[in-house]
């Protein structure tokens, strides 16, 4: 008789069952075999609350084809991944197939390869009850929320609306965040900015450097108006520019920890603008097994939903070795850089790193999809740069009188790269401040080249992006970073938020429905009370709360809240704004608006039921096609990415991820185009044209 392995998908099936070899049958529950009904609340609020769990629809026959093949085998092994789900996955798996919960027969694995799946079959332990109930806690508590408040936004908002117990949160943060930028009030400021020189010296010792206007008698002065900027520079009008004070120093600069799945999804967004979801669909293959030339099916990177930053000895060991023989000794450490965990961190398995040292991206780039190979790089470069030396900066800030009055100039230059030889992390104001200057004397005086007031404003702060929610969310303990991925797809699908290029934005219905929940429901966008709840279902699973009594206490002021809705409600109807557009409706001269139907935007004619005018909802951009001169339009691929294709299409034929601006070809006279990528720069796309220029130059 074999021995039945269960795991989730068919590509974890298939790499494991070339480690174990004859004797073992693998097989995949493909996620989920039971879940709470769809139809019905499946929750028995009045006994302890009960779930009622029933087979999900369609795995009819993989059920019983689990069923058959552990009746056959000699013993069942639950190898669903290694977390609070896949926990619950296995609990599952065992109460339908018959498992005894009390043997040995869960095993977990951190990676798949041939020394993990080994570690993991020789260490079976029986299923963690803790982690059950704490799935089953936030399974129930997210029921509970969802069901009975999505049918009171139906009622007062719209058909097919959800609210959650992260999701409402997540959307009230960024429909907050646009209220901010609307009461945003811009300031005038000023500032005085210098470009002197040496006068003495080789002429490479001459190149002008930019100082910035610091203030008078030593104190800081902001400068509010223009007047205030003009009256400082008459004052040092012709008074000599002075060396008074250098100060140097040395910067030691260190490396970011490896990813853990919150960091993973921050930089796949800001580097190569993956979605979280898109990001943690490809770590899943990486993790579940890639056919390698030379070594078959091979689980490139560890588990990749994770909240620690630990790394095992071995894996340690192995990238010390890597960084001494690829860049030297003086590139690697006298002993490994331990991170610290947060404090709150749960599923404590290793931070997300490769595999196999070795495996370089250069040597399984052919094997991988082009996604495959940029996330795998990313994590590759960020764990072996954890383990690099530091960078060290030689740093100079020099104060230059002029009069009375003080300018600032600094600057550094790279002493040692250290680990930025590899990566360096990026963030969403990534500026490092100055460049290189020359070498100054104190005393010595300056050329001045320019000196010219500029004027400021203020600016608002800027709208999330799904890196910077993330962020917000994780620091606030609101959620899990292994949901952030489908509760951000859940409120864009929902139309509570759409994208603007990188930037989240709420809808009109997103702010109405939003505008509902902070009236009647508080509690439930209240960032504090949901952090409190994740608190409390950590407290599950660590044993020191009761899932039924954290239950019972919540449900008791949530089902009042919700009568008191009902009361409050009776009779009224929140009507969600349309948004105008310019486009006249052709039938009857009113200015078309926005509407939200099943597949997406279109354009309707307010003038409803009398004038029934409907069109498709195109997105005018100021340039032209550079193949046939029509309209260039910004669309949406499938995968929900933006990019911009002639209107003529399929026709023409022409797309490009390059933004159109209103500028035209100095060359051409076509419409100019800037690319996105790290290199920024502007070019003309028409045919045999090869105009372009940095994007700076702009």
């Amino acid at each position: 008789m074999s021995k039945l392995v269960i795991v989730e998908s068919p590509a974890k099936a298939n790499t494991i069952k070339k480690y174990l070899g004859s004797g073992y049958e693998v097989m995949a529950s493909m996620g989920h075999v039971r879940d709470l009904p769809k139809s019905k609340l499946g929750v028995d609020v009045e006994n302890h609350f009960q779930p009622k769990y029933e087979p999900i629809k369609g795995k009819e026959d993989l059920i019983k084809k689990l069923k058959s093949a552990a009746k056959k085998s000699e013993t069942v092994y639950l190898a669903t991944d290694p977390d609070r789900e896949g926990e619950a996955i296995s609990w599952h798996l065992a109460e339908i197939l018959g498992v005894d919960t009390n043997q040995p027969n869960r095993v977990t694995f951190n990676e798949i390869t041939r020394t993990g799946v080994k570690n993991g079959m020789d260490h079976p332990r029986k299923l963690d009850m803790q982690l059950v109930d704490a799935q089953q806690a936030r399974r129930v508590l997210d029921r509970i929320v969802g069901y009975k408040i999505s049918p009171f936004l139906w009622k007062k908002i719209r058909p097919r609306l959800s609210a959650g117990r992260v999701q409402s949160v997540a959307v009230r943060m960024i429909v907050d965040r646009e209220e901010e930028i609307r009461a945003f009030k811009p300031e005038e400021y000023w500032s005085i900015d210098a470009m002197l020189s040496r006068t003495e010296g080789k002429r490479e010792e001459k190149k002008p450097f930019p100082a910035k206007y610091y203030g008078a008698d030593g104190k800081k002065q902001e400068i509010k108006t223009q007047e205030q900027a003009e009256a400082i520079l008459a004052e040092i009008k012709d008074t000599p520019f002075t060396v008074s004070n250098i100060k140097k120093g040395v910067r030691k600069k260190s490396p970011a920890p490896p990813f853990i799945t919150s960091t993973l999804q921050q930089d796949a967004s800001r580097r190569l603008s993956y979605q979280a979801k898109r990001t943690m669909k490809v770590a899943q293959e990486l993790y579940e097994g890639v056919e390698i030339d030379g070594l078959g099916a091979v689980g490139l990177i560890t588990y990749m939903r994770t909240d620690s930053l630990r790394i095992s000895d071995e894996a340690l060991a192995e990238a010390d070795k890597y960084i001494r023989a690829t860049y030297g000794e003086a590139y690697a450490l006298s002993k490994p850089r331990v991170f610290k965990t947060k404090k709150n961190a749960q599923d404590a398995h290793e931070a997300i790193r490769p595999t196999m040292i070795e495996l370089a991206p250069e040597k399984v780039k052919a094997n991988l999809t082009t996604e495959q190979y940029k996330l795998y790089k990313l994590i590759w470069e960020r764990f072996i740069a954890s383990q690099m030396a530091n960078a060290l900066l030689d740093t100079v800030s020099v104060d230059i009188s002029a009069g009375k009055h003080l300018f600032k100039a600094s600057g550094f230059n790279v002493k040692f790269d250290g680990f930025t030889v590899l990566y360096t992390e990026t963030t969403d104001s990534n500026e490092e401040g100055g460049g290189r200057l020359p070498t100054l004397t104190e005393e010595e005086q300056l050329a001045v080249n320019e000196l010219k007031p500029n004027q400021h404003f203020t600016q608002p702060p800027p709208r999330y992006t799904e890196a910077s929610l993330i962020k917000e969310l994780e620091e606030n303990g609101i959620g899990r970073p292994s949901t952030y991925a489908t509760t951000l797809s859940t409120i864009q699908t929902r139309g509570y938020v759409e994208r603007e290029q990188k930037a989240l934005k709420p809808t009109a219905l997103g702010e109405v429905t939003t505008k509902l929940m902070e009236e009647q429901f508080p509690k439930i966008v209240d960032a504090a009370f949901t952090a409190d709840m994740e608190s409390k279902l950590d407290q599950v699973e660590d044993g020191e709360v009761d899932w039924e009594k954290m239950m019972e206490d919540f449900y008791q002021d949530f089902d009042a809240t919700l009568q008191q809705a009902e009361k409050n409600m009776d009779g009224t109807r929140m009507k969600v704004p349309d948004e105008e557009t310019d486009v006249v409706c052709e039938l009857c001269g009113r200015k078309m608006v926005i509407k939200h139907g099943r597949f997406g935007k279109f354009l309707a004619c307010p003038g409803f039921p009398e004038c029934r005018n409907t069109k498709k909802l195109v997105q005018e951009t100021p340039g032209t096609c550079p193949v046939c001169g029509k309209r260039v339009l910004a669309k949406k691929s499938k995968a929900g990415r933006g990019y911009y294709g002639c209107e003529d299409n399929p026709k023409c034929g022409f797309m490009t991820w390059d933004t159109p601006l209103a500028d035209k070809c100095p060359k051409c006279g076509s419409t100019l185009f800037r690319t996105t990528g790290k290199m920024k720069k502007v070019h003309c796309l028409k045919e045999g044209c090869g105009y372009e220029k940095g994007a700076d130059e702009e």
